[in-house]
């Protein structure tokens, strides 16, 4: 599979991370590379791209698949080019890459359905970064009751009805053999055949301190972390990319294998 993309900056290739906690590999069917929360970022996703390109190349790997972890956008600046990069690369390559449904995508749509009801948690989570990439300018950086119906007439006319539709068909979990990709969470007491849509893309209480005991591994992003690593059945890539200009994936192979890339600012 070849991406589009050039490298903009400098990058970091693929290390090993810690074992920590580990007792049993994420053995997935084909090569699955996890990239972390981008929010509005998309001069970072160019980078990964050509990061990932560089690996696929480098190690060899067959039928590779890339799975976004969602929170395309609000918070960075160009939350509508990384929306469109996205819908270019999952049409161009329906096989090969999957983005799935994040929080505040949910949040956007959201608001597109009640604004009345659903603007205020949007607007306190990076909404007005979303809506000045579509061009568009809250008077007064706010929207409230008065003024919430108007401006979701507004972002859906900018965004447009593919966009929005592309939006709404985004799924909530990719599995292959023992690995299984999310945007936030699983709950580590459930299988994971049977999680709740608000688990996966809003997060759970337990996840981040319970390990699993069935042999399977999560890989998410949603809460962000210093540095990506492994630990406990989990596998955590967002590593804040709209603040720490650090955009993280983790390389995971059929072998058992897990290595990460970063871009660098």
């Amino acid at each position: 599979m070849s991406l589009l993309g050039s490298l903009l900056g400098k990058g970091k290739s693929l290390s090993q991370p810690t074992t920590r906690g580990v007792t049993s590999l994420p053995m997935p069917t084909q090569p699955i590379f996890v990239i972390g929360d981008l929010h509005g970022r998309s001069d970072l996703l160019e980078r990964v791209l050509e990061l990932i390109d560089r690996e696929i190349g480098a190690h060899r790997l067959k039928d590779p698949k890339l799975v976004f972890v969602g929170n395309l956008i609000d918070r960075g600046p160009s939350s509508r080019d990384v929306i469109a990069r996205m819908q270019e690369l999952t049409q161009e390559f329906p096989d090969n890459v999957v983005c799935l449904l994040g929080n505040h995508e949910q949040m956007c749509l959201d608001f597109l359905d009640t604004p009345v009801a659903r603007h205020a948690r949007w607007l306190k989570d990076g909404a007005a970064a979303t809506f000045e990439s579509f061009g568009l300018r809250l008077g007064g950086g706010l929207i409230d009751g008065s003024n919430a119906v108007e401006a979701a007439e507004a972002l859906r006319e900018a965004m447009g009805e593919q966009a929005i539709a592309w939006l709404r068909a985004r799924q909530l979990i990719v599995s292959s053999g023992n690995l299984h990709v999310v945007h936030a969470a699983a709950d580590p007491r459930r299988p994971l055949d049977d999680q709740t849509p608000r688990v996966l893309t809003w997060g759970h209480p337990e996840f981040l301190g319970v390990a699993r005991g069935d042999g399977q591994w999560v890989a998410h992003g949603h809460s962000p972390f210093d540095h990506p690593h492994l630990k406990d059945s989990r596998i955590s890539v967002d590593t804040d990319a709209w603040r720490s200009n650090i955009l993280s994936a983790a390389m995971i192979l059929p072998t058992g294998q897990v290595g990460f890339v970063q871009t660098t600012s």
